[in-house]
């Protein structure tokens, strides 16, 4: 007997409900329901609730490395380059929502609630090493370059969801100017 939907859909229907309703709230019945199916064909093919986060989270991160590759067609020299480049496509209103569900995750992950707690080092490790690869230099020097536009990108970002988009475009402006 087969299912009704596809590991795809269901991912897709995952994805919808933590956007509506938060990752906090994520679970197999909130899916199934929107889905119109049983919460088990939701457990066939994401067997725990490590599963189903750790595939939205990803499937997230993915989308979002998509949407930023074209902006580095060279590599930068230095953080705030990678600053420059990646601001104007972060910035967007369309991406809010995607940082708020990674926030929401972060402050999971800081309260130390399971899946989320071992599940965001990972996520910060992958952009870590993704955004390394767009920086010149020794694997040092870019890996030490991409921690601190890591952590230039995502203090932005808080501040972006947190204040509002003229108080992060303000501090990005100040973060990028090289004098």
């Amino acid at each position: 007997m087969g299912h009704r939907h596809s590991k795809e859909e269901i991912l897709e229907g995952a994805l919808a409900s933590a956007f509506e309703d938060g990752l906090s709230q994520l679970s197999f019945g909130r899916v199934g329901k929107r889905l119109g199916t049983s919460d088990r064909v939701v457990v066939y093919y994401f067997p725990s609730k490590e599963d189903l986060v750790g595939e939205v989270l990803f499937v997230l991160g993915a989308r979002l490395q998509t949407t930023l590759a074209p902006m580095f067609r060279s590599k930068v020299p230095d953080a705030r380059a990678l600053l420059r480049a990646a601001w104007p496509v972060l910035a967007r209103r369309d991406a809010d929502p995607v940082f708020a569900l990674f926030f929401e995750a972060a402050g999971l992950a800081t309260a130390g609630r399971e899946p989320y707690r071992s599940l965001v080092p990972q996520l910060m490790e992958g952009w870590v090493v993704w955004a390394s690869e767009f920086i010149e230099g020794t694997a040092a020097r870019r890996r030490s370059e991409a921690e601190a536009a890591i952590a230039m990108i995502d203090g932005l970002l808080i501040m972006r969801q947190l204040a509002g988009s003229t108080m992060a475009d303000r501090a990005a402006r100040r973060l990028m100017r090289t004098d």
